[in-house]
């Protein structure tokens, strides 16, 4: 039959078979229509608990093509590499083993894809799900656990990261990353991250990238990942990221960047300690100056770890995006 749209649903696990096992049933939950070819594949990076097991478990329960892969090398980074190498729909969606897909998420995903065909990248509303009750330290900081909600109607970006990311397959070819990405985002436990940004940025290079509110899902927030430790480390690596991410695109000399990102730290510094007087004046419960400063202090690491690269490392980091050019671009 003649297919509107295909769409693979490809999922990165690294020992979360728990989470994992409530992401797929969500998943045998879609309500597709027949116009509709769509597929999920689960790549293993080195899960030592059930998720082999949760996958064999479901998989005579669903419709549609579940499939299992290992990666070998570990972090998000090539483990993604492996999803889009080993599916072969027209369409990619990122979907990490946290989430929850609303029941017509896929209908929806397929029907913006139909109608907009400049587009290559696009990523939806992220409703934060929390296990238990959040605490008070946590108030504010819903964008470190990839909340997004920019409203009710479709919007242009500039780029994407998140949770539920869908990538054209031609577009995510043509912007070079299966051969080159740049940045390794989380490995195991350690909570840099980035590597989302680093594609919706090359997407953005060569074709349209939205915003579409209709395709909604559920991020599970287990309650371990609301302490403040782990907030902590959690915000200082999305300032090591915002660093980088930045670094990528950057068009000049080093000398030049590292002037650039000092200036830009120094603000950063200034916005936590607004942030910090501002809830020891309005005595709010909780708060953390560790939490308040942990995008700049993850920022600063960053700078020196990369004022500590070899030269030929740090020429490949700076400006990577820019000297990588398209295999060919395509028409927004």
């Amino acid at each position: 039959m003649q297919y509107r749209t295909s769409l693979d649903i490809l999922i990165c696990t690294y020992n979360n078979a728990r989470l994992l096992e409530r992401t797929l049933e969500a998943l045998r939950k879609q309500q597709v229509p027949p116009s509709v070819d769509w597929g999920i594949l689960v790549v293993d990076n080195n899960c030592t608990d059930e998720t082999a097991a949760v996958v064999e478990r479901l998989r005579p329960l669903f419709g549609v093509d579940l499939r299992w892969v290992s990666e070998t090398r570990q972090g998000l980074t090539p483990a993604r590499v492996r999803g889009v190498v080993d599916s072969h729909r027209d369409w990619v969606a990122f979907v990490d083993d946290d989430c929850l897909l609303a029941e017509d998420w896929i209908d929806q995903a397929a029907s913006f894809a139909s109608e907009h065909p400049g587009c290559g990248a696009f990523s939806g509303r992220v409703i934060l799900d929390w296990e238990e009750d959040p605490p008070a330290h946590t108030t504010g900081y819903g964008w470190a656990y990839a909340e997004t909600d920019l409203g009710d109607r479709p919007l242009r970006r500039d780029w994407l990261a998140g949770a539920g990311m869908v990538l054209r397959r031609t577009t995510l070819e043509q912007s070079s990353w299966i051969e080159q990405p740049f940045l390794d985002d989380r490995i195991g436990k350690r909570l840099i991250s980035g590597g989302d940004v680093e594609i919706g940025l090359r997407i953005a290079r060569i074709a349209e990238v939205w915003y579409n509110p209709a395709c909604k899902l559920q991020h599970l927030i287990p309650a371990h990942r609301t302490a403040r430790p782990y907030l902590r480390r959690m915000i200082f690596g999305l300032g090591a990221s915002g660093h980088n991410t930045g670094a990528l695109t950057w068009p000049g000399t080093y000398p030049a960047w590292l002037l650039h990102s000092a200036s830009q730290s120094m603000r950063l510094l200034l916005q936590g300690l607004r942030r910090t007087a501002g809830d020891q004046y309005h005595r709010r419960p909780g708060r953390d100056i560790g939490i308040a400063l942990g995008f700049v202090m993850g920022w600063w690491w960053a700078m020196w770890q990369m004022l500590l690269m070899s030269r030929s490392s740090r020429h490949r980091l700076l400006g990577g995006i820019l000297a990588t050019p398209p295999r060919h671009s395509i028409r927004g």
